[in-house]
């Protein structure tokens, strides 16, 4: 009995979190009429496309496509990815192997950045940017959400870097590797997981992130599609059909990348890698 009322509370909070979404692509496949019916239905009676259609081949603004919005996007999420993972692993490893003043500061100064509300930096950032020459353009949305991921992305990969057995790196010195050859063909392949783990972290926070893509972008060809959709909310109407559509459409690119890292998200690959 208790399994079973575990199993049973398991499935409704399941139920609970997937409703949402389930709601959001239904609605996306339903015409107005259905929407905004008196009578909402949980499946839709005339599916259609409708909504994806007009979002996909029609204008948000003036000669600027939903397509547009996604693949500016794309580029600041697996720039900031691609990037968070080097210097991260980078700084995670000099971290973890090696012993230096003030290297007790550093960790303590990773977890008080996660504390600093972002609205607090907005500002900031901005005249930063602004020095930079880097405003109204694409590497200043970069360049912060990478330094919004990097504290998080080393404190998370500092343990897993720390949990390799240092055997392992001395047995590859001692067979002749190099350094490089020893971090690229030892150490790599078995901090992958905690990797990808802070991978997922930086692309949903360069993917979702709003505020400063706002702030920091003008040009309307380089809106992120977080932006994009702040243009299906109207002042007296909100277009609540392609609202939908265009939320499952920015669901999937995360959904799909879980998908494709999420086999490497496994633990223990160091288990028995060295003799006891």
């Amino acid at each position: 009995m208790k399994k079973i009322a575990l199993n049973g509370a398991g499935l409704l909070v399941a139920l609970f979190a997937a409703f949402p979404v389930y709601w959001m692509v239904a609605t996306s496949l339903k015409p107005n009429k259905e929407i905004f019916s008196a009578t909402p239905r949980p499946v839709p009676a005339e599916p259609t496309l409708e909504h994806y259609r007009e979002i996909l081949t029609g204008n948000l603004i003036p000669g600027v496509t939903f397509t547009d919005f996604f693949l500016n996007s794309a580029l600041v999420a697996v720039a900031t990815v691609l990037l968070s993972g080097l210097v991260a692993l980078l700084a995670a490893t000099a971290v973890a192997r090696f012993r230096f003043k003030l290297r007790t500061t550093f960790l303590i100064l990773l977890l008080v950045v996660q504390m600093i509300p972002l609205e607090a930096l907005v500002i900031p950032l901005f005249l930063m940017i602004q020095r930079l020459g880097l405003y109204n353009t694409l590497p200043s949305l970069i360049l912060t959400y990478l330094g919004f991921s990097l504290p998080f992305a080393v404190w998370m990969l500092r343990g897993f870097v720390a949990a390799v057995p240092k055997e392992l790196e001395e047995a590859a010195a001692i067979d002749g590797a190099s350094r490089a050859q020893t971090f690229r063909k030892v150490l790599f392949p078995l901090v992958a997981p905690g990797l990808v783990a802070t991978s997922i972290f930086s692309f949903i926070t360069a993917w979702n992130e709003l505020i400063f893509a706002l702030t920091f972008v003008n040009d309307q060809h380089k809106y992120t599609l977080p932006v994009a959709m702040t243009f299906f909310f109207g002042r007296d109407d909100t277009a609540w059909g392609s609202v939908m559509a265009a939320s499952t459409l920015f669901t999937l690119p995360v959904v799909v990348f879980f998908l494709l890292v999420q086999r490497r998200m496994v633990s223990g690959l160091v288990a028995g890698a060295v003799k006891g």
